[in-house]
């Protein structure tokens, strides 16, 4: 028997969409995942976690967790929300807990920007509200008065940390990636250790310390066209593979 498709779970956001409130997720987070990790994706509605998490862990091959317009609620790590900072307190109720429990039961998990943060801030680590406001640090932000094939494009390079994960699967100790955030890595957690870095000496990328599985989180946009890039395919193979494993073990 043909063993079955992993179901990955990725949760939404909460948004108002007129009058009334709607669960969604960026349809290119889900294709990645159908057309590079060859899996299934559920989204996860943003409910709050109660005694859903165990059903989650028990039902779940992987999870993503996807990149959105909001942010974290900085209360999580000891700062207070800048004046107009977007916010999703009912996704950081799922998330937040739902990170450790995951990594733990040995659920692959990939964390792509808002995901990337939430996985710091879940493991103890804090952020940077604005980088473009920190002394010597880069302007990460696209410019939103442009195409989505230039918001999108690579503009930076990253240095891969020699050895890691992400350097074996690249094969080269940098590349390029886009960059589309304003928030960033300002104390990394101690669970987690550096996969990339920017040239100004932001991190882009991590994994978690002791996991047994695949636990990994990248601060650019892997899933954009991701068939047309080969280290993103490379990136969601992996999680993929570690998905069929997961998969199998039941």
């Amino acid at each position: 028997m043909a063993l079955r498709k992993p179901l990955i779970g990725v949760p939404a956001d909460r948004k108002l969409l007129g009058n009334h409130y709607f669960h969604c997720v960026g349809e290119k987070y889900l294709k990645a995942i159908i057309d590079a990790a060859n899996c299934i994706p559920v989204v996860v509605p943003a409910l709050g976690a109660g005694d859903r998490l165990d059903t989650l862990v028990s039902q779940l091959d992987g999870v993503l967790l996807p990149g959105s317009p909001s942010h974290i609620e900085p209360h999580h790590y000891g700062e207070r929300s800048e004046p107009g900072t977007l916010h999703d307190p009912q996704r950081d109720a799922i998330t937040l807990p739902l990170i450790p429990r995951l990594v733990d039961a040995g659920i692959p998990l990939l964390a792509i920007c808002r995901g990337f943060q939430e996985m710091n801030v879940a493991y103890g680590g804090s952020l940077w509200p604005k980088l473009h406001e920190v002394p010597d640090l880069m302007d990460h932000r696209e410019n939103e008065a442009d195409s989505l094939e230039v918001q999108y494009g690579p503009v930076h390079a990253v240095q891969l940390v020699a050895d890691g994960l992400l350097h074996g699967l690249a094969g080269e100790t940098m590349i390029r990636v886009n960059s589309l955030h304003w928030q960033g890595v300002r104390q990394l957690a101690p669970a987690l250790v550096a996969e990339a870095v920017a040239p100004d000496g932001v991190i882009e990328a991590f994994r978690v310390r002791h996991a047994a599985c695949f636990a990994v989180g990248v601060q650019w946009h892997p899933e954009w066209q991701v068939m047309q890039n080969p280290f993103s395919m490379a990136l969601f193979a992996e999680f993929g593979r570690a998905a069929y494993a997961h998969a199998a073990r039941r």
